[in-house]
């Protein structure tokens, strides 16, 4: 007995010690790997609260900040950290993304080993999320950063969650609902943890089969104080009387639904055989029209396959309904931003991808009936299958080099997706501006207004590159075509009264100016 407690021991250190080698073989490249264009100057690089370092205001601002009308006090404390330790240099932040997501995989094997005893079936779902490609994003995005520090929290919630169970204690009790919160403040996307706490409640910890009395009652009583985090978290989300109120985020509900529908059934389909992995794209109507029923029919005849038979196989239920809930926050029904209904990107299966794993991990052996063939066939076919994945992922990671690379990658596999092409000479055009390439930065922000002619941002890029270039009417109408779009963008202001200055026009530039000074906010970059 006590040969065999020593022999699990060390199977779990070593696959935990693979899990990590594993983990840093395909994406320990990032520390060599520059910002990109996009978000990571608006979060780092030009962010002057990061780059004072930690200090008091800087906290303070962390903790009651909007900006990218998300409220996430604990990533800006993490990019403030980084910089007291890296300064500017990207591969640091890079650093800390990777240890972060190894920190979840550890966590992952060592949930899923916890509640299951299953050692190698663990281990499998662990690599199967650390290495697929569509981690890529999540790991290699420095603006990112609220993903693998939220699924750190929210992995190391559930862990908790499962020590609380154990043996029942305030102290427990608490301890998961602080990590609880650190995930919220790190990314809204984890309020569906309750539900998942749920699920994990009905299989594999089984709490359902000995619990006398009403489930519902005992199950509400016990994830009241989680569910009311979780409100509170999407209300300070949805309600920000500070956003811009950008009319090309307001997509109809109808729409919404429509590419809801597709966008479950499309990261199911990436997330079994990921092709050609990128960083956001849009379905176009075209798509939709034809996607929509059959999607609808798939997802519909997939749950109840998994309710029909959820008693024989649980893993099934509990990993499509894992999938299903934590996907939703961002298949678009929730709009936060300008692309937050219609696109799909790698990034949002960040946590939800370990429900498909599930269903992978625990799904396809029992429909081996020999033990023969689990061990001599499905073991080396998952070792192969792991590899692959950990192949494309190593692969992917090269595109996130630069914003070049990105910006080339992603008009490689745009295809005809709108919003896909603009981010694509958004980023590109951004990199140009960095660089004062002033006449190749205005090619591509010339494309993206064509593509997006109702994005304000859109204007704003190409006019302070018209005003760069000596433009100084052109980029006033852009500027004017901005605010048009959103009557409070304050970096249009500012650089509308630089150009109004230049054309000697004081009167109207003072008015510009005392405008910004009203709304206290100036931003010296494009976006």
């Amino acid at each position: 007995m006590f040969k065999m407690n020593i022999s699990i021991v060390h199977k779990k250190i070593i696959v935990c010690i693979f899990l990590i080698l594993a983990v840093f073989a395909v994406f320990g490249q990032v520390s060599q790997f520059d910002f990109i264009s996009i978000d990571d100057d608006v979060y780092v690089t030009d962010n002057l609260h990061i780059r004072s370092g930690m200090t008091l205001g800087g906290l303070h601002w962390a903790l009651t900040t909007r900006y990218f009308d998300l409220w996430t006090p604990l990533v800006w404390i993490s990019y403030m950290l980084d910089y007291q330790l890296y300064g500017l240099h990207a591969g640091g932040y890079h650093v800390t993304n990777v240890i972060l997501h190894v920190f979840s995989t550890v966590l992952l094997f060592l949930l899923f080993n916890r509640m299951t005893g299953a050692v190698w079936k663990s281990a499998f779902i662990a690599a199967f999320f650390a290495l697929h490609p569509l981690r890529v994003e999540s790991v290699a995005y420095i603006a990112e950063r609220k993903d693998v520090l939220s699924l750190f929290f929210g992995i190391l919630t559930l862990y908790l969650y499962v020590h609380y169970t154990d043996k029942r204690s305030i102290q427990r009790y608490l301890a998961v609902l602080f990590c609880f919160g650190c995930g919220l403040l790190s990314k809204p996307m984890v309020i569906t943890l309750p539900l998942v706490m749920v699920l994990l409640d009905y299989w594999p910890l089984r709490r359902f089969e000995w619990r006398k009395g009403n489930v519902m009652v005992w199950q509400l009583k016990e994830k009241t104080l989680f569910f009311i985090l979780s409100a509170l978290i999407v209300v300070i989300t949805i309600y920000n009387p500070n956003g811009t109120g950008d009319p090309y985020a307001l997509i109809p509900w109808g729409d919404r639904i429509a590419n809801a529908t597709v966008a479950l059934v499309t990261y199911v389909e990436t997330t079994v055989w990921p092709r050609y992995p990128v960083a956001l794209f849009d379905l176009s109507a075209q798509q939709l029209s034809w996607m929509v029923p059959v999607s609808a029919l798939l997802i519909l005849v997939t749950s109840l396959g998994v309710i029909a038979i959820m008693k024989r196989f649980p893993y099934l239920f509990v990993g499509w309904l894992w999938y299903v809930i934590t996907i939703a926050p961002v298949t678009g029904i929730m709009q936060i931003g300008p692309f937050g209904s219609s696109s799909i990107s790698d990034r949002y299966t960040y946590l939800p991808s370990i429900g498909i794993g599930m269903i992978i991990t625990w799904g396809i052996p029992a429909l081996m009936n020999h033990d023969f063939i689990r061990r001599r066939i499905l073991f080396p076919t998952g070792v192969i299958f792991l590899a692959v994945l950990a192949m494309l992922a190593c692969h992917q990671c090269h595109y996130w080099q630069n914003s070049f690379k990105l910006a080339e990658r992603t008009l490689q596999v745009a295809q005809n997706h709108n919003t896909q092409h603009a981010t694509a000479h958004l980023l590109r055009g951004r990199a140009y501006f960095r660089i004062a390439s002033y006449p190749q930065a205005l090619e591509d922000f010339n494309e993206v207004v064509r593509l997006l002619p109702n994005c304000a941002d859109c204007y704003y890029n190409r006019g302070v590159t018209y005003s760069m270039l000596g433009q100084q009417s052109r980029a006033i109408d852009d500027f004017n075509a901005a605010i048009r779009l959103i009557p409070n963008y304050v970096p249009a202001y500012y650089y509308r009264g630089h150009a109004y200055f230049k054309l000697g026009m004081k009167q109207r530039a003072i008015e510009d100016y005392h405008k910004v000074i009203d709304f206290g906010f100036i931003q010296h970059r494009p976006k």
